[in-house]
């Protein structure tokens, strides 16, 4: 019998994408509530309790409120929101970052899905900290640009539908400026960092696709790596994955500008190992609906099943 899964939150942004990877798919059973009954509290908890598996598409506090209805033990639980990032007890369901995150993540009964701008930030600095090239209290500094999906339906209406109030027509716009944007917590426990780095989130006008940069002076490093080196580790550590590819050296001094819509509608991340022998500039391209949220979301469902990995992405 096929495991059932129950999206809660299923008609936003995220919880969309979602249900339409796994529409179709044979080795699942997608169940859902009745319309009339979404209001219903008491066939929503039921519905929480008698699946395999339920991801939760919701705000940070309606997630916390449905993790405390679920009262059977064998529920799997994957949080799209940013509620248990780096809570006790829940596995942060980035397969890619650890060699044993894969293990963890299939024994994990609570699996919090990550962020789409840690999720660039951590594969880029992770495996640089683990090795020894970035100190782990180095001051570090993420500059990001996402497409406006990325803010749910508010930001959506404000860049697309003219009779929001909020509509706007500016290319780009940089926001949460006073350095307390609740990423920064997630991107600092994962990357190994010792204090967070300074994050400059932006969003701009497209729909969705997403660039995240990591300046890094190789000069100041204490080994004083060069652009070779850093490539290489990246290189070595995410070897053999389907999802996170690093570009040759070759590659990215071919490149003259860089899209951050080039792996829209993929759960693909790629990394860009840009610069010169005494400054880098590292670069992960992504989907921010999908390695950075759905995407991810319905691998880490993949890999907590004992499915194939790579099913309905």
């Amino acid at each position: 019998m096929a495991p059932k899964v129950f999206i809660d939150g299923e008609a936003g942004t995220t919880g969309l994408q979602i249900r339409e990877r796994l529409e179709g798919r044979r080795d699942i059973e997608l169940v859902s509530i009745d319309a009339g009954k979404r209001k219903d509290a008491d066939e929503r908890k039921r519905l929480l309790n008698a699946v395999d598996a339920v991801i939760l598409c919701l705000p940070d506090e309606a997630a916390r409120e449905a993790v405390a209805l679920i009262e059977n033990d064998a529920v799997k639980v994957i949080d799209a929101s940013t509620a248990h990032r780096v809570a006790e007890g829940w596995t942060y369901g980035f397969a890619e970052m650890a060699k044993e995150q894969r293990g963890k993540i299939a024994a994990a009964k609570r699996i919090s899905n990550p962020g789409c701008y840690p999720t660039g930030f951590i594969a880029l600095v992770r495996p640089l900290v683990e090795a020894g090239i970035a100190p782990r209290d180095w001051p570090l500094s993420v500059n990001a640009v996402s497409g406006y999906s990325g803010g749910g339906k508010a930001m959506i209406a404000e860049f697309e539908d003219e009779a929001s109030p909020n509509f706007t027509r500016v290319p780009y716009r940089i926001y949460a400026m006073a350095q307390q944007h609740k990423h920064v917590p997630e991107m600092k426990a994962y990357a190994g960092l010792a204090r967070g780095p300074i994050f400059q989130p932006s969003v701009g006008r497209y729909y969705k696709g997403m660039i995240v940069e990591v300046p890094l002076p190789l000069w100041a490093l204490p080994r004083k790596p060069r652009p070779a080196d850093v490539h290489a580790e990246l290189t070595q550590f995410y070897e053999g994955e389907r999802f996170v590819t690093v570009a040759s050296l070759e590659e990215a001094a071919a490149l003259k500008t860089l899209d951050p819509e080039r792996l829209n509608d993929t759960n693909e991340m790629k990394l860009y190992v840009f610069g010169h022998e005494a400054e880098a500039r590292l670069v992960a391209v992504l989907d921010n609906l999908g390695k950075g949220a759905s995407g991810a979301a319905v691998q880490n469902l993949n890999i907590a099943l004992g499915l194939e990995e790579t099913a309905g992405l």
